[in-house]
């Protein structure tokens, strides 16, 4: 099978396309013939060998945690899912035209795999930092780099729940963050007093690591009231980093619902092939971005499953 790999830390030239041995579906795992594979930021801070205790590197490596696809192969101790079923969910090295994933659910009726590939670790991220950042109903949140993947699910999580937001982005996502739902400004000179003539601010997140974090506890009055997945010095300041997941399967159940009810759409900005990945990470940490990146995959014609569905670890 083809697959994305790195042999080294640095910029997207280590990433390389090459042929793999395809893997299986051990006990409680299940795999998948990848149809996409979502890009988030931290499939590049992983390659560029950022510290990111929640995912230690063994070179060589592969890339990507989020995937959606067809199921072929299922795991010792699997239940509620069969060979054919249409999934999204994590696993890991998803940059391949095979991948196993550790948490998945059922794709909701008429959701498109590339859609369905942006939304297992972004919702996950958006449910931990809402609760982390305490902000409840009838309170107001800022959202700093509001119009990318975790942010658009955290407006349209937030708002849901009865939490009005602000959401900062560039000029041209203006728009974008209004159709979300948020009361919305630009991130350049002059922001903070901006943010405060939309209103108070209660709790504030930062989701691009831009260098905002003394201004978001001087809007909030408290660095308690801010949580950062994306500065890794937000601690010196007192402010909390999150980087280690929650429950992916919870995170899933409730994706599933908010789609299903059309309380949550996260699009897909811009589509990649496998032979582009390089392309995607170097636009992701651009920045910019509205909504989601994932890379197409068209897994390879393969034999039909054993009768039962299992992987060999699984007999």
């Amino acid at each position: 099978m083809r697959k994305i790999i790195f042999a080294e830390f640095g910029g997207p030239e280590v990433l390389h396309l090459v042929e793999a041995e395809e893997p299986h579906a051990g006990p409680g795992r299940i795999r998948i013939a990848v149809r996409a594979a979502g890009v988030n930021p931290v499939d590049w801070r992983i390659r560029e060998g950022q510290v990111l205790g929640a995912h230690p590197v063994e070179l060589p490596a592969g890339v990507g945690l989020d995937a959606a696809g067809v199921v072929d192969e299922i795991g010792e101790g699997v239940e509620g899912v069969e060979v054919g079923d249409r999934v999204f969910g994590e696993g890991a090295d998803t940059y391949a035209e095979f991948a196993v994933l550790s948490a998945w659910a059922r794709m909701p009726e008429g959701l498109a795999f590339e859609e369905a590939a942006g939304y297992p670790s972004v919702v996950e991220t958006a449910l931990r930092v809402i609760r982390e950042v305490g902000v409840r109903p009838g309170q107001t949140l800022l959202v700093s780099g509001a119009s990318g993947g975790v942010g658009s699910a955290v407006l349209q999580i937030a708002r849901a729940r009865g939490i009005a937001v602000i959401g900062t982005a560039g000029a041209a996502n203006q728009d974008y963050l209004r159709g979300l739902g948020a009361l919305a400004t630009t991130y350049n000179e002059g922001w903070v007093e901006r943010v405060r003539h939309l209103g108070r601010v209660d709790a504030a997140l930062d989701l691009a690591g831009s260098g905002v974090i003394r201004e978001l506890v001087e809007l909030t009055g408290d660095p308690g009231k801010v949580v950062s997945i994306a500065d890794l010095g937000a601690p010196r300041l007192g402010v909390r980093f999150s980087g280690v997941a929650g429950s992916v399967p919870d995170a899933l159940t409730e994706a599933v619902d908010l789609i299903s009810r059309g309380r949550l759409h996260i699009p897909v900005e811009k589509s990649y092939s496998l032979t582009e990945a390089a392309a995607a990470h170097t636009d992701s940490r651009a920045g910019h971005t509205r909504g989601r990146r994932v890379l197409v995959v068209r897994a390879a014609s393969r034999p039909a499953p054993a009768p039962n569905g299992r992987s060999p670890e699984g007999r």
